[in-house]
Parts: C-alpha cells; structure tokens; sequence
C-alpha cells in the first residue's frame, strides 16, 4: 500500500457503482488512487503513511513471534462477520495461542478484475474495524489484480507480528499424559454459518460465526497460570479433531475426550446432521482448545468462564500414555469411538 499521491484526479473513485480493473494492480495512478481513497480512508496511520518499500518499526524487549495466514473465505460476507475481519481475528488469534501479545499485521490483497468497489471498501472498513478493536495496527501491505475468471473475489493474506511470553513457551510438543483438555466454547459455529449461507438453510436461530479475537482471553490464562499451560490452539480447518491430532502427533501422546462435555449449539448440531457432518470435523474461529497440568485445570477453566469469549468454556477430556497416539472419545451411550484426521477436504472455503 506504500506510495505518495503527487497529482490530483479528475474524479473520485466511483466507490458505489465502480469495479475492480486491471489498472487497479498495475503500480500506476489508479493503483495509487485506489489505495488512498480505499484502503487508506479505513486503515491509514502513520505507520502506512511512511510510503515506502517497507516499514521501519520500534524495537520490542522480548522475543518476537510471527505468522502468516491466507482467507479465501466464501461467501466473502456471512452472519458473524466477512472476509475482512476474518483475516484480522485470525492471525491474531494465531499470535494470541502461542501466548504472545500481537502487535502489529501486514496484509496483502488478491483482487479479481471486476469485483465491486463497493464489497471492497465494505471488506476494508471492518478490517480497520477489528484492528481498532484489538488494538493491532496494521502496518504495511499490498494490492495486485488477477484477470476476471482467474481469481474469486477477494483473497487476503495477513501477516502478524507479537511479542513472546517473557517466561512461558507454549508448543504442541510440551502435553504430557495427566494433563486437561480445556475448550473455550462451543464448536461448529464458523463452519455452520458459511453452510447455512451456501446451502439456503433456514433455522428458527440463525447460526452466527463465532469469529472473534481471542487476545485479550488468552492474556487472561497467561496471567491465571502461564507456567502450567502446555498449549493453547484456536481449532480452525480440521475443528476439534485436526487440532487434537496434532497435539497427540506433536506430543506422542493419546487423547480422550468426552462426547457429553463438548458444547454445541442445538443449532449447529441440527445443521451438521442435516447435512451429514460431524461437528469434530467443523471449522471455528474465535474458540480456543488448552492443555494444561491438572493442579491449574479449575482456576484456567473459571477464568475461561468469567471472559465473554469463554462464557461456555468446558474440561472436554485429557492426555493419555497411548504408543499409537489416537485421539479417542467416549461417547454419550457409554461406548469409545477413534477420532481421527478428516479425510478429504469436507467443507471447502471456509477460512
């Protein structure tokens, strides 16, 4: 987005009934008009205003955390959120788990020639909407345009920057068999609300996503009792199931939940069985999934609970010693199911 407006337009840019062209990516002066009359209007702050290749940010005291993510989210507009603050409330949440407090994004823009001037300023304000709101700015960035038939809309890659723990380091690695499994909230919420909207699904409560910034929770769990979490994951593509995978891989561990301790919106369990889905499977993006040592499971679990993202918080099972590794769960009629890594993409786009 770097760049200086030296030469006035003859026009505006046409916001309402414009579209997306080619000159939009070609480093020329729509390009430029573009970015300040669109992006900038939203998103601009001083860092932005440097105008160059790069930006020049302030030296941190502790060690720096960093991640990448890219959102091709469809519908770009869904119950809960859009595309835009998807891509904010993502990567943060990618820095936040880690237990790091974010300080700065980077975002780059995929535009498809021929896409409303219109959807994009609404995608650019609720991205500056939530960087206000968590308190991230967003520092540098970049726009290209792909020809129309070549692209989707809108894709949005973002890149955060947050500064370390200074005396805890969380890893999927660290679980131990003992340890509790702790979720934040209810699951499938993010996955339904894109397939309510894809499928025409109508329920008397409409699914909402759950998007959302763990942030300021995760600094909450960091200060009740950092040194006895092992990890925090937020379960986005995959749900619950890819994430505790993961951890069992990484850790060379078994784990096993409790079907009847899971929360879940009635809703969302109508819609997954409606379409044949199981809610393990279901992508979330403002829920959080935490290992932690026994001794420190009920003081993490009422603070969970006591923070309006973790409301519905629940200890959903634990680490075992397991040489295979598996992901178990007892279930609600008394029996013990694997499981396992979705096979197979089950619902494309939805991050």
């Amino acid at each position: 987005m770097s760049g200086q407006v030296k030469a006035g337009y003859a026009r505006a840019l046409d916001i309402k009934r414009g579209r997306v062209d080619l000159s939009h990516g070609g480093g020329g002066r729509a390009m430029v008009q573009l970015v300040r009359e669109l992006f900038a209007r939203h998103l601009g702050n001083t860092w932005l205003e440097q105008g160059n290749d790069g930006t020049v940010l302030p030296p941190i005291s502790g060690r720096l955390v960093l991640t990448t993510d890219s959102h091709v989210v469809a519908p770009l507009f869904f119950p809960g959120g859009d595309i835009g603050s998807l891509a904010v409330h993502g990567t943060v949440n990618d820095l936040a788990v880690m237990g790091a407090r974010p300080l700065w994004l980077t975002a780059g823009f995929i535009l498809e020639e021929g896409f409303p001037l219109g959807d994009l300023d609404r995608i650019a304000a609720s991205m500056a909407r939530a960087c206000a709101a968590t308190g991230v700015l967003l520092v540098a960035g970049d726009t290209k345009v792909v020809e129309h038939g070549k692209g989707d809309g809108v894709f949005i890659t973002t890149t955060g920057v947050g500064e370390a723990h200074p005396h805890c380091t969380l890893s999927g690695s660290a679980a131990r068999p003992g340890d509790v499994v702790l979720l934040s909230g209810t699951l499938g919420d993010h996955g339904m609300a894109i397939m309510s909207q894809r499928e025409n699904l109508g329920f008397d409560t409409p699914i909402e996503s759950d998007s959302a910034a763990l942030h300021g929770l995760t600094a909450r769990l960091m200060a009740c009792a950092g040194a006895d979490i092992r990890l925090m994951r937020d379960p986005t593509r995959g749900g619950l199931a890819a994430t505790m995978n993961e951890i069992a891989d990484q850790s060379g561990v078994g784990v096993l939940l409790d079907e009847a301790a899971i929360p879940l919106r009635p809703e969302v369990a109508a819609a997954c069985e409606l379409l044949g889905l199981d809610p393990l499977n279901v992508a979330n993006e403002g829920k959080l999934v935490l290992v932690c040592a026994e001794q420190a499971a009920t003081a993490l679990l009422a603070t969970m609970r006591a923070h309006p993202l973790g409301r519905a918080a629940a200890r959903i099972g634990g680490i075992t010693t397991d040489a295979n590794h598996f992901v178990q769960m007892r279930t609600q009629l008394g029996g013990c199911r694997m499981v396992d890594w979705l096979s197979g993409e089950q619902l494309p786009r939805i991050c």
